[in-house]
């Protein structure tokens, strides 16, 4: 997995994305820590909303990404996001208000949202080998899982030399590093989209729409997002309240959970060689609802040693399960989009993935909080179980890389149509299919 850093361009886009999401660690902690001083007791209220603002600014902007990558080239539009992320950071020590604390990450996590969507589409490009696109996509997921663990560490370690704001200028350095690193690389140009190229090119919601494994990539989302949120939402609540443990068990139970995913972020690739996304990934979102009414079983049992490590155990299994969702990912939008619609595809994904966490979020913390952990476990179980369900009756079995298709809307002579032979309704013909201006519509098999 690690020999695909030998390409250097991908290498130095890499290492972009690990300074950024380091910045974007300490600015979790240190926007943690600006709330607890703005509203004291009243945090976590504030930090609640900031992660709704935060949600919906991915919802809504991600779309609109995903036309600008059409239209700026990548460079800029990288740079640019870097550049805006940057000056937020910059301003943050100076906020003294809770409203401004909810329109800096508006801003923030804005321009996030149009620099993640950009980044991916730019990956498939640089690496059009399917097997190093494979290995890419498995070290981009080990990266974030590594961040959500050392950046805690080191934003610790930084606080006992400076205060809060400090990490606030750690956050710029780290896009404005993120920024330098993209502008060493040669990127492949936009997409320039004139009006004869409006018709052609494809939104990515429709793309969602009309192709049949895209509607179960959501499904799954639906599923990660239901076993995600009660790791990501209830995890204090559990060790502290329910378990009565330290501080310092929430680090242990969320490590459980990163370590689950990292390790199967490093196993993916070779087993992805071997096996289709579709094997891989529908038995791993039926591990999510297993995995969740363990521990609903194990919350209602008690607080003994062995309910620890139990919970332990599902944390690393939803870790795990997640991961063999989420990675493969990628590969199956890369395969269900024309190039010139790939970042328009994974716009569209950023920002219906995370219209999933924008319901299971709140989902999660307000059964924990009424109904009780053991309940908040078994309906996102429930929850992840219809996402897994979903995705098996939409994601064809088969699904075959080239499907046989009926035209009956293109000329007699059309360039498309140099390889079909006609019928009694049209011309047929068969190619690797994906939504584009010559198809509008998932086709029904031809019977020949």
């Amino acid at each position: 997995m690690i020999s695909v850093l030998r390409h250097p361009a991908y290498r130095r886009l890499f290492t972009a994305q690990l300074v950024a999401l380091a910045g974007t660690g300490l600015a979790t902690v240190a926007l943690a820590l600006l709330a607890y001083d703005l509203a004291g007791a009243g945090a976590g209220v504030v930090l609640g909303t900031a992660l709704a603002v935060k949600m919906v600014a991915y919802v809504t902007v991600a779309p609109l990404a995903g036309v600008l990558a059409r239209r700026v080239p990548r460079r800029v539009l990288l740079v640019g996001a870097d550049l805006v992320r940057a000056g937020v950071a910059v301003a943050l020590p100076f906020v003294t208000e809770v409203w401004q604390v909810y329109l800096t990450v508006l801003l923030l996590q804005a321009a996030s949202a149009v620099f993640t969507p950009a980044f991916q589409a730019v990956i498939p490009e640089l690496l059009p080998e399917e097997r190093e696109y494979t290995a890419a996509l498995s070290l981009s997921r080990l990266a974030y899982d590594l961040e959500a663990l050392v950046s805690p560490a080191l934003a610790g370690a930084l606080l006992t030399v400076v205060s809060f704001h400090g990490l606030f200028a750690g956050t710029a350095v780290g896009f404005l590093a993120s920024a330098g690193l993209v502008l060493s690389v040669a990127l492949p140009g936009a997409e320039r989209v004139g009006e004869s190229r409006r018709g052609r090119a494809v939104s990515g919601m429709r793309l969602f729409r009309a192709t049949p494994r895209l509607r179960a990539l959501l499904a799954l989302d639906l599923a990660v997002a239901a076993a995600g949120a009660m790791v990501y939402v209830n995890t204090v609540v559990v060790v502290r309240d329910h378990f009565h443990h330290p501080a310092e068990a929430v680090t242990l139970a969320l490590a459980a959970y990163g370590a689950g995913s990292m390790v199967t972020a490093l196993l993916l690739p070779r087993v992805l060689g071997r096996l289709t996304d579709r094997v891989v990934m529908l038995p791993a979102a039926f591990g999510l609802p297993v995995a969740l009414g363990g521990a609903a079983v194990t919350l209602r049992a008690g607080e003994g040693g062995w309910a620890w490590a139990a919970l332990l155990v599902a944390w690393a299994a939803i870790g795990a399960a997640g991961s063999a969702v989420l990675t493969p990912g990628g590969r199956v939008l890369r395969r269900s989009a024309a190039e010139v619609d790939l970042p328009a595809a994974f716009a569209a994904q950023f920002s219906l993935s995370h219209a999933c966490w924008l319901l299971t979020y709140p989902l999660a913390g307000r059964l924990a909080a009424g109904a009780g952990l053991p309940v908040a476990a078994g309906v996102s179980g429930v929850v992840a179980l219809v996402g897994a369900v979903a995705a098996v009756r939409l994601w064809p079995a088969g699904d075959p890389e080239v499907l046989t298709h009926r035209h009956t809307d293109l000329p007699s002579g059309h360039p498309h149509l140099a390889d079909a032979h006609p019928d009694e309704t049209g011309y047929a013909h068969g190619h690797h299919y994906v939504i584009d201006r010559h198809h509008r519509s998932w086709p029904r098999p031809v019977q020949r």
